[in-house]
């Protein structure tokens, strides 16, 4: 039974930024999704064939699980069928739920319809709950089976669990009224918004594609944001943060989807793809390298024929355990 999200919720994980555990699903239905490809221009189609790329993005998926648990971080996969039809997208979790150390996890509504099939709490509660978490208790934002409006997790939404602000960027996938209820729900202290538009005239897709905020740092294409709102928010993450703004071309090489996790030491680590690791200046992961160790992951089919990367891959478990 999925409850509403109650509005006496208290985010108690503000001081709790770096997880030591997440939860990834495996491409089993991976293809080119010509539904999100509408808004998503990170997503670019390849000559070969839908079986050839699933093989090869299966290839990628178990070897970003495998490298993070040599690392030390906690990798639930959760499993599921197609039985309710293709879900082309479901390697990207991130999307569509969160968790909080006060054990609840949050569904948000999909824009698109083929991604409202991969909300399955009920799959996603029992390998949780295999993998030794507790039991979480299960709250939507909205409704998840026909919305009207739309807010994507933590692809639109950067949180920052420090300050409880929470950033981001305005576009279909993010609907400034969901947004605001989320915040205020959810106990976050500030949310700051913004408008963006890419070279193309379009606005950003996900905010997590144009921004990564860690513990003492953040990355930002600030160069998209609309020059009004663009020093609002530089001057917010540069309070507390190391500052590393990222072109539009280095965007577009994944730089801003990484995220930072812990390991079971208490490690912090930078996941990120290789081509994001590629596209950084020496300077610029010079920086980032004070903040964790840098763990560039080959997922180049995902993030190509996807248009989404490594961080879109990771869904964070701030559950607490058994």
């Amino acid at each position: 039974m999925v409850a509403p999200i109650p509005r006496d919720t208290i985010n108690s994980q503000a001081t709790v930024h770096a997880a030591n555990a997440v939860v990834m699903v495996p491409p089993i239905d991976f293809k080119f999704n010509v539904e999100t490809s509408a808004d998503n221009e990170f997503q670019k189609s390849l000559t070969l064939s839908d079986a050839e790329i699933r093989t090869k993005a299966l290839n990628e998926f178990y070897g970003m699980v495998e490298l993070l648990r040599s690392h030390g971080v906690n990798v639930t996969v959760m499993d599921y069928s197609s039985e309710q039809g293709e879900t082309p997208d479901a390697v990207f979790p991130n999307n569509w739920f969160s968790t909080s150390i006060t054990g609840d996890i949050y569904l948000f509504p999909m824009a698109c319809e083929n991604r409202r099939r991969e909300v399955r709490s009920d799959t996603l509660v029992k390998a949780l709950r295999e993998s030794g978490f507790k039991a979480p208790k299960v709250h939507s934002l909205g409704d998840l089976n026909a919305p009207k409006a739309f807010l994507e997790s933590t692809g639109v939404m950067i949180m920052d669990h420090v300050n409880s602000t929470v950033y981001a960027a305005l576009s279909v996938r993010c609907d400034r009224d969901l947004l605001q209820q989320y915040v205020n729900r959810a106990g976050f202290k500030e949310v700051i918004y913004f408008d963006t538009r890419m070279s193309s005239g379009s606005p950003v897709y996900h905010t997590n594609v144009m921004m990564a905020v860690g513990e003492g740092f953040a990355v930002i294409c600030d160069e998209i944001i609309e020059e009004f709102e663009r020093r609002r928010v530089l001057n917010s993450l540069q309070k507390t943060k190391d500052v590393v703004s990222i072109t539009e071309e280095q965007m577009g090489q994944f730089c801003g989807n990484i995220l930072q996790l812990q390991n079971d030491k208490g490690e912090r680590l930078i996941a990120m793809s290789l081509s994001a690791y590629n596209a950084f200046t020496l300077e610029q992961k010079r920086v980032l390298r004070k903040h964790g160790k840098l763990v560039p992951i080959d997922v180049s089919i995902i993030e190509t024929i996807g248009g989404g990367s490594v961080r879109c891959m990771l869904g964070e478990n701030f559950l607490p355990t058994h």
